[in-house]
């Protein structure tokens, strides 16, 4: 159990986070941050006192904290609009940014525009770590994940073993599902793993897929593995075409505290995440998913994998597609 965790986003996924971890009782202290419901400048004074007064951080801790006895947990919560609940958090998940969702005239803001909301809150968000909790182990949830997590470095410039994002945790786990389910076998019997970039060029690692040890193979026809690796690529749009509003959350909170749990016990976990790679599968000065060993001190050791031909192919197209993101980042970065 950590003294203090930090939860920064109170939205769908920051909602299961604070619930699981005190259920879970992964530290003694949550920090719970998020700045909704935002202040309208120009609305009038009664109506301002009101929106100062609410706190979407403030009401969600509070709906859990009077729910603790039930599940006999002894968690204490510090919330905040601004940054300062994270203070001496040892751990911070950021779930911070906005969807990709309709505007008023039912129009939908482009890429460009998403990304640059997106990286005018990651900014902050570094801000505040680096003004309340500077040495703890950072994992990025928001969206887009790999520019994200190369905006947080370029800002906060952390230790690379301490900084990284989630994303092949929960990838990965919706390709052992889908195998298990064309296959008709329990979940536990099937191991694998999705690498490189948090989109569309993602690589689902078919070499080292196993159930129970055996190669996937023995189980599934080429072409229906074909399916499952690319509904695996397109599982977050299937999800959102379901909700018609929002995205996955569940199955995105319990792949972050994977991940949380693998750091806080120490359990020296192997778990694909977006790291900083330097020559590892020939990339270099990128964060791209690969297995890696977390433990204590975050990242403990990165694992390089006997790819096949094709799949050195297919990672090194996704590593460029991050590449390209990134540089875009960058620059959008000098303007905010």
């Amino acid at each position: 159990m950590l003294n203090k965790i930090g939860i920064i986003g109170g939205g769908a996924i920051g909602g299961v986070l604070v619930q699981e971890c005190a259920v879970r009782k992964l530290a003694r202290n949550v920090g719970f941050v998020d700045p909704a419901p935002f202040v309208d400048p120009n609305a009038p004074a009664d109506k301002q006192a009101v929106a100062n007064k609410q706190s979407i951080a403030g009401g969600k801790a509070l709906d859990i904290r009077e729910g603790l006895p039930i599940i006999n947990s002894d968690i204490n919560f510090v919330t905040s609009k601004d940054y300062s609940a994270l203070k001496g958090a040892e751990l911070v998940i950021s779930t911070a940014g906005v969807p990709r969702k309709a505007r008023p005239d039912g129009t939908f803001p482009t890429r460009e525009e998403l990304l640059k909301t997106n990286l005018s809150i990651s900014k902050s968000v570094a801000y505040g770590i680096k003004e309340y909790c500077p040495d703890a182990i950072i994992i990025n949830v928001a969206n887009p994940l790999d520019a994200i997590v190369f905006t947080l470095d370029e800002i906060l410039k952390p230790s690379k073993k301490k900084i990284m994002g989630m994303a092949g945790a929960l990838d990965s786990t919706r390709y052992r599902y889908f195998v298990a389910e064309a296959a008709n076998v329990s979940v536990d019997n099937v191991s694998a793993m999705v690498l490189g970039g948090h989109g569309p060029t993602m690589v689902p690692i078919r070499s080292s897929c196993r159930l129970a040890g055996i190669p996937v193979e023995k189980f599934l026809p080429s072409e229906k593995l074909d399916a499952i690796e690319k509904r695996t690529r397109d599982a977050g749009g299937e999800v959102v075409g379901l909700l018609g509003v929002g995205s996955a959350f569940v199955s995105t909170a319990w792949a972050v505290l994977e991940m949380a749990e693998a750091i806080i016990y120490d359990k020296r976990k192997i778990i694909p995440t977006c790291v900083y790679l330097d020559g590892q599968y020939g990339v270099n000065g990128l964060f791209v998913g690969v297995p890696v060993i977390l433990g204590k001190n975050g990242i403990e050791e990165i694992i390089e994998l006997d790819l096949t031909p094709a799949e050195k192919v297919l990672l090194a197209k996704s590593a460029e597609a991050v590449r390209e993101t990134c540089e875009e980042a960058h620059t959008m970065l000098k303007s905010l």
